[in-house]
């Protein structure tokens, strides 16, 4: 009795270390900033008349597209991962998923993320969603180790997210669309340079090529943060500019940018880790809140 106890409870422990391996697959935390951007881009476009049976699809569709996009990253990546203090605790370096195991995870989220988008959506969003997804997964990832031009094409699937749902609201490809699309484009670079400066050691390791002017942490890597960042100032007016959204969001957006762009003087004056990771946290903060604020002006 007691011995049957004990497997039971093993059971159970093996079955809770599975469906926490499969969580940690999918990125829970950029998945949910990728699933937020669609639900941006389509409250955006609805104006307020929004159909919330369409928006927990989209929201839903996009997690579990990022989902799919992040799990054959960490497959192609699998060995490259073990040499990374960052990641060298994921499921397929640990052994915890195989391989296969993650495929399949893999397939099955893009299965149901596309099936849901092919429902309540247009094939329009459906094609860019499966670009965005080879782009991520079978561009930018060998690129990575090819050099900084992986992180242009990043920013690409990066910054589709809104665009997906403005085009699930709308059908079309406008002016509009292609303003969010921008600015989330735009902010891509100080994200990922900042992250790659924070990063730097761990990635030398696997042979990860991203900052720019060389790859190295100087003052012309510095200077390009600053003038990305810098443009997404101007960039944050467009909305109001076109009518999009009002002044109350075009204050919020310009008052988030200058802080954001103020960062980066720190990290010209020091280059130390510390101003890179202020940077890299300054672009978590600024992306959500000028959405949000653009959403609650339309709304309003």
């Amino acid at each position: 009795m007691v011995t049957g106890q004990f497997t039971s409870v093993s059971g159970i422990e093996l079955v809770v270390a599975k469906v926490r391996a499969y969580i940690e697959l999918l990125k829970v935390r950029l998945s949910l900033l990728v699933a937020f951007s669609c639900a941006f881009g389509y409250g955006l476009a609805t104006q307020g008349r929004i159909d919330w049976i369409v928006l927990g699809m989209i929201t839903l569709g996009g997690f579990l597209l990022s989902g799919a996009s992040v799990t054959i990253n960490q497959v192609i990546e699998k060995d490259l991962d073990k040499l990374m203090n960052r990641t060298m605790n994921r499921p397929l370096p640990t052994a915890r998923l195989t391989v296969q195991e993650a495929m399949i995870f893999a397939l099955i989220c893009l299965a149901i993320s596309i099936a849901l988008l092919w429902v309540y959506t247009n094939p329009l969003t459906v094609m860019l969603s499966l670009v965005s997804m080879v782009l991520y997964s079978f561009v930018y990832t060998p690129l990575k180790r090819v050099g900084p031009i992986a992180v242009f094409v990043g920013a690409i699937p990066g910054a589709l997210p809104p665009l997906l749902g403005w085009i699930a609201a709308t059908g079309v490809i406008s002016h509009e669309a292609m303003i969010i699309f921008g600015i989330q484009f735009i902010w891509q670079f100080p994200h990922f340079w900042a992250i790659a400066w924070v990063a730097d050691e761990d990635y030398k390791k696997a042979g990860f090529k991203l900052l720019p002017s060389g790859g190295g942490k100087d003052l012309n890597t510095c200077i390009q943060i600053m003038v990305y960042t810098m443009c997404l100032i101007p960039l944050g007016l467009l909305p109001a500019f076109f009518g999009i959204t009002g002044i109350n969001s075009a204050i919020v957006a310009t008052v988030c940018g200058v802080a954001f762009f103020g960062q980066t003087f720190s990290l010209m004056k020091t280059g130390s880790r510390q101003s890179a990771l202020r940077i890299m946290f300054g672009s978590f903060l600024y992306l959500p809140i000028v959405q949000i604020a653009y959403l609650l002006d339309k709304v309003n």
